[in-house]
């Protein structure tokens, strides 16, 4: 069974930095495409950025070019969202998910969610 747990979010003030990571467990992820979303309270889930676990290409919502990076740790198992220059508009519940595939497969695995607060 596939498992996503993602750490690294809390309190930033605007203009900081903070690293998400998404641990994958529970089969070979060679395969798949991993992504980043993120849900602001009454809003609508946001595609923030996925990478693809073989060959690591990657790709971001235009919003996210250049303030977003996402890569991953073949040997870890770990995907990451490396976040600068935040602001408040960011502030969400982030989402690491999985799809067994390219981009014609549905991200089927979803982690549980972290927040992310940025104070102006």
């Amino acid at each position: 069974q596939v498992q996503l747990v993602e750490s690294g979010g809390g309190l930033v003030q605007a203009g900081g930095s903070l690293r998400l990571s998404c641990a994958a467990s529970g089969r070979t992820f060679s395969n798949y495409r991993m992504g980043w979303f993120r849900q602001a309270p009454g809003k609508a889930r946001e595609f923030v950025a996925r990478i693809g676990w073989s060959d690591g290409t990657t790709y971001l919502a235009d919003s996210m070019k250049g303030r977003f990076t996402i890569s991953r740790d073949n040997a870890k198992n770990t995907v990451y969202l490396q976040m600068n220059s935040l602001k408040p508009e960011d502030t969400a519940v982030y989402y690491c998910a999985a799809a067994p595939g390219g981009v014609g497969f549905d991200y089927g695995w979803w982690g549980q969610g972290i927040q992310v607060t940025v104070s102006s």
